[in-house]
């Protein structure tokens, strides 16, 4: 049987770690950001077997994917199934887009659907590969969210808390460097005591104020006080910031943008591959093939 799914991207302007010992639903992070309707599409082929076997393809290619396989593992609890996946990305990876929570919630809830499991049981499998990969924290329930978001608490509902902003706009995206690995910031214990100072600091300041354009001026903020962007990004941000509103997109070489939509285009590629899209205000869904 066959499930086809979509889960957005996701852009984190700022967050706030928070680890739960023993209590993956209660770990996440505090924060903003925005689901993009760039994300990943995915179809799974599940049968009966005598095992649990997993294959994934990434646009086409076959891949280890560490987190979606090991989301699917949570899914399925032991299972003997033959699942097969066949993932299309529309940006990079490790990137700071949300590519790999995307891709593995639109496997889970892909798979959830032919199995008769429910969209809250796939935010679940998702979130936990997730988190115990270090690959990120509050992406798989941003992008099941939709839409331009503040996490008040972090976690998976109902600890985890969301609000949206109203908004509907253009992004412009720009990948300016190399790949961050996710992981190797999560786990540097004195770069998390900033991260986490500024976090906190800048999710209070728009829970008092939530605007798009507030959370685009303190995710600048953010970048400039975290010590997270590289030089050639802080460039980019201050060249895009003549056409409108521009920040790092956490955790990436990238850059997101709002304003003049042609010309910030036109200023950021003289930085790196640009992007065109919008907000996503759906959130994860399932899709027709």
């Amino acid at each position: 049987m066959k499930g086809v799914a979509f889960a957005p991207g996701h852009i984190s302007a700022f967050f706030e770690p928070k680890y739960v010992n023993q209590s993956l639903d209660r770990t996440g992070s505090r924060g903003a950001g925005m689901s993009i309707s760039l994300g990943a599409t995915t179809q799974v082929k599940i049968s009966p077997s005598t095992m649990l076997t997993l294959t994934v393809r990434i646009n086409g290619a076959p891949s280890d994917a560490p987190v979606t396989k090991a989301a699917l593992k949570y899914l399925v609890d032991g299972t003997p199934l033959n699942i097969q996946v066949d993932t299309v990305l529309d940006l990079p990876e490790s990137q700071g887009f949300g590519m790999s929570a995307a891709g593995a919630l639109s496997a889970t809830l892909a798979s959830s659907d032919v199995l008769r499991l429910s969209k809250d049981d796939a935010v679940r499998a998702a979130h936990y590969a997730e988190i115990e990969s270090r690959t990120g924290l509050g992406d798989v329930v941003a992008s099941s969210f939709g839409g331009i978001e503040i996490r008040r608490e972090a976690g998976l509902p109902p600890w985890g808390v969301l609000e949206h902003i109203p908004g509907d706009l253009d992004l412009v995206l720009c990948v300016i460097g190399e790949r961050i690995l996710t992981r190797k910031v999560l786990t540097d214990t004195a770069m998390l005591e900033t991260i986490t100072s500024y976090g906190r600091y800048c999710t209070k300041q728009l829970l008092d104020k939530p605007t798009v354009e507030h959370l685009f001026s303190l995710g600048w903020d953010f970048t400039q006080k975290s010590g997270l962007a590289e030089p050639m990004v802080i460039t980019a941000i201050e060249a895009a910031n003549r056409y409108g509103k521009a920040s790092m997109c956490m955790l990436g070489n990238s850059v997101y943008a709002m304003g003049n939509t042609s010309m910030l285009k036109r200023a950021l590629e003289a930085f790196g591959n640009v992007w065109v899209c919008r907000i996503d205000q759906v959130g994860a869904r399932l899709i027709g093939e």
